[in-house]
């Protein structure tokens, strides 16, 4: 009990006793000023210092943007930022998706590959949206059905209906020359085919982007490009293209060279062939080629 009471006493002292820190000058040994302090005032001083520290270090990271620069720590408007972004890309994604399904297919009636009665935008858009928005309620609202209705009672091959943008918009002849053939849908040739001197150039109807521009063992060379409302222009048997796929255009803008590739075909000519909204039409009721 009594080593106790010692080992108290000794601890005690050393915790109460007392020194000076002494602050002075170098050079003349001057006292400039004194602390008197002990053990326990150092340990007590040094514990609320660092409790203080660590209270305002927290402060400063929860209430200031520069817990954004702590590793894996990411502020709300970042993550509302990446959640938009990724319905944005989700969203684009799809319609991209939807879009090359069209276009693969515009590109088989093209071609012959399919029946022209089977290409529709919107069936093909409405197959696309079941395939990946299985449990989405896809019904028709109020503002779709009066569209719909409207779109009904318009006439299907007009090119230039009542919409007022649409009143300047002129095709241009992608070149001049006899007909040789007429656009007859019954025999579904579905196509005017121009008559002209070899290597007349072929030019662009309107503005617009390739959709289509390679070769084909039937038509040859063949170049399709989607223009504005709905609107697609084919030009086939071509010598050569001077444009790619993905290439924007300008209307009058020369795009091959008249030729007579392909196995389907008699003589140097332009097969031109005009689609509105996935259905053909008469390109003699738009363009005058001679």
């Amino acid at each position: 009990m009594n080593q106790r009471k010692r080992r108290r006493k000794q601890i005690k002292k050393k915790l109460l006793h007392k020194y000076r820190l002494v602050i002075l000058n170098e050079d003349t040994f001057e006292e400039k000023f004194s602390f008197k302090l002990n053990r326990l005032n150092v340990f007590v001083l040094g514990t609320l210092f660092t409790v203080f520290m660590i209270a305002f270090t927290t402060l400063i990271i929860a209430f200031t943007p520069l817990r954004e620069y702590i590793p894996g720590y990411s502020s709300a408007q970042l993550k509302r930022q990446a959640m938009d972004l990724t319905y944005t890309v989700d969203s684009l994604s799809a319609k991209l998706s939807a879009n090359e399904k069209y276009y693969s297919r515009i590109q088989q009636v093209l071609k012959g590959e399919i029946n022209t009665q089977e290409i529709n935008k919107d069936s093909l858009f409405e197959e696309f949206k079941r395939d990946i928005l299985v449990d989405v309620d896809l019904s028709p609202n109020r503002q779709d059905s009066l569209l719909r209705e409207r779109v009904a009672i318009e006439d299907k091959y007009n090119l230039f209906e009542s919409a007022e943008s649409r009143s300047d918009f002129v095709l241009f002849p992608p070149v001049k020359g006899t007909l040789s053939q007429k656009y007859n849908g019954k025999e579904k040739h579905y196509a005017v085919d121009v008559l002209a001197p070899k290597d007349t150039p072929i030019k662009a109807v309107a503005d617009g982007i390739v959709i289509f521009a390679e070769w084909t063992t039937e038509t040859g060379y063949v170049c399709i490009i989607e223009h504005a409302f709905g609107l697609i222009s084919v030009y086939k048997h071509n010598s050569s293209l001077s444009i790619n796929q993905g290439d924007q255009v300008k209307s009058g803008e020369v795009i091959a060279i008249i030729g007579n590739t392909g196995e389907l075909t008699t003589g140097p000519h332009l097969h031109f062939e005009l689609w509105s909204e996935g259905q053909p039409v008469d390109p003699e009721n738009y363009i005058d080629f001679e």
